[in-house]
């Protein structure tokens, strides 16, 4: 028994495959979630999604919020990881990422800009995941 997980944004799929754990940043904190979890319903921050493939290996992806859902019937148990924006470690081009930390950060040393906030946290996980 194990987890099925699928992440995904508008716009593709980013991952799909059978799990045995998954770690994600909620907006109230870390949950990991194993086969057979109860259900839930949580609201992701902007940071990183662990996903533990079947063969032991890690995966890792920076989402930009979204949604974690986890629905576990008759011994099978789903993970639905809803983003609106998503990449997975190895897809992440580091060198954009860090010009665009130093980018948004000239920009809120000249003034308080909340969007320029979100985007800096957006572009800092992604130097964090990638690197």
């Amino acid at each position: 028994m194990g987890l099925q997980v699928t992440l995904v944004t508008p716009d593709r799929e980013v991952w799909a495959g059978p799990a045995t754990e998954v770690v994600a940043r909620g907006t109230e904190g870390e949950v990991g979630i194993l086969s057979g979890h109860a259900p839930l319903l949580i609201r992701l921050a902007i940071g990183v999604l662990r996903i533990k493939a079947e063969d032991g290996a890690w995966h890792t992806a920076v989402v930009d919020g979204g949604f974690l859902h986890v629905a576990s019937t008759e011994g099978a148990t789903r993970v639905d990881v809803l983003a609106a924006h998503a990449e997975m470690a190895d897809q992440i081009d580091v060198r954009a990422a860090e010009t665009r930390v130093e980018e948004l950060k000239e920009r809120l040393a000249k003034a308080e800009d909340m969007g320029a906030r979100i985007e800096l946290a957006k572009a800092l996980a992604r130097v964090d995941v990638a690197r």
